[in-house]
């Protein structure tokens, strides 16, 4: 049972390796809020098991309500292996799992919460809660080695229940040759604006909007035709969700918002652009400049931890400052500037993606660590149900 908080994380994110799982023998079920995407998943054979008051935010009667749920979702269904991803959902997942006596319980990181703009109180806060929460999982997966080694050395999880994932995408799916040229025509024609940059990432300060829409303003001063498309759902219940009057005076100044974006459709948005730009905050393994990677695009990122595993700077792309809005416009206008080497950074991305961010292999480390932990606990991993009721 794969648990998140809602299930565009289990469709877009998780999709190809639960998909992936299922085919290696386990009977796989998503564990999450009931959204649009449910009936995706239950088409491609992931069963979905809704837990109505998960939610993103922190909320402490519905969290209550969540972990309760959780607990008797999994004392119902008896599952092997319980792996919860992203921090509020892994929190109440491992909690949930230990409780109920789950065999084997995983959790991936997908980037620890703590970051430079946390004050220290706050730090001190998420620092206790990411430590006590992976005391009670049998094995903690990092998508970002920067992650990893920090995790060990301020004593957070031993070396025996911790290993690196990294993070990848379907690499047939995501490949520039692959775009039909008659669709992807027709979407630079709705758009009135050239060269495009593209972001994509949910509508939060979290993911640096407001620094991008702060240096878009320069860019466009010297590059007029240039056009921004951002890409990524709205979350208004979320503490740092974006200002509506922020993104109606960006779209008044002619950025284009194009909403959440179809998990089918985002390789013709990424073909779309001429450069993609991620000015996060906090990263684990972005997938986002995963995706643009692998699609040929140069990548402009803030240098915190996971962006720097992902842009090699100066040759895949550049890396800016975090927060910092003067650099992140040099950038961009720097590679808008200078098409040739722009091109060269994002045939750099394309090899490097294939090189390092297979999602194959990510589901082939993660194989061998649920057979692992199964066989350590006497369950065979070739028999289902081995804990059934």
């Amino acid at each position: 049972m794969h648990v998140t908080t809602v299930d565009l994380s289990l469709d877009v994110l998780l999709g190809y390796q639960l998909r992936r799982f299922a085919r290696a023998g386990f009977d796989v079920v998503g564990v999450s809020a009931p959204g649009v995407h449910t009936a995706k998943l239950e088409a491609d054979g992931i069963r979905h098991a809704p837990v109505r008051s998960l939610t993103r935010s922190w909320t402490p009667a519905a969290d209550v309500r969540a972990l309760a749920a959780l607990h008797v979702l999994f004392r119902r269904e008896r599952p092997e292996i319980v792996h919860t991803h992203n921090p509020k959902s892994g929190v109440l997942g491992r909690v949930a799992a230990r409780a109920a006596r789950v065999p084997v319980i995983v959790n991936t990181v997908h980037g620890l919460y703590d970051h430079e703009g946390l004050s220290r109180a706050r730090l001190a806060v998420v620092a206790r809660s990411e430590r006590a929460a992976m005391r009670l999982s049998s094995h903690e997966l990092f998508q970002s080695q920067e992650d990893l080694d920090r995790a060990l050395r301020d004593g957070m999880v031993p070396a025996s229940r911790a290993s690196w994932l990294g993070n990848g995408v379907d690499l047939a799916r995501f490949d520039p040759a692959r775009v039909d040229a008659g669709a992807l025509a027709r979407l630079r024609a709705g758009w009135t604006g050239s060269p495009v940059v593209g972001a994509v990432g949910r509508l939060v300060a979290e993911k640096g909007y407001p620094e991008l829409f702060e240096a878009w303003r320069r860019v466009r001063d010297a590059h007029p035709g240039a056009l921004l498309v951002v890409v990524g759902p709205e979350e208004p219940d979320k503490e740092d969700a974006l200002d509506p009057n922020v993104i109606h005076g960006a779209r008044d100044e002619g950025v284009v918002f194009h909403g959440e974006g179809a998990a089918g459709e985002m390789p013709l948005l990424y073909a779309a652009f001429d450069l993609f730009v991620l000015a996060s905050h906090r990263e684990g393994m972005p997938r986002s400049a995963i995706e643009a990677s692998a699609m040929g695009l140069p990548v402009v990122a803030t240098d915190i931890r996971g962006c720097r595993e992902v842009v090699d700077d100066g040759v895949t792309g550049r890396l800016v400052p975090v927060r910092d809005a003067a650099s992140l416009a040099e950038a961009i206008g720097a590679l808008l500037d200078d098409r040739a080497t722009a091109d060269v950074m994002g045939r750099a991305g394309r090899e490097r993606a294939l090189e390092r961010f297979d999602e194959t292999a990510v589901v082939e480390r993660t194989l061998q660590i649920y057979r692992r932990l199964l066989r350590g606990r006497g369950i065979s991993p070739a028999s289902p149900g081995a804990f059934g009721p």
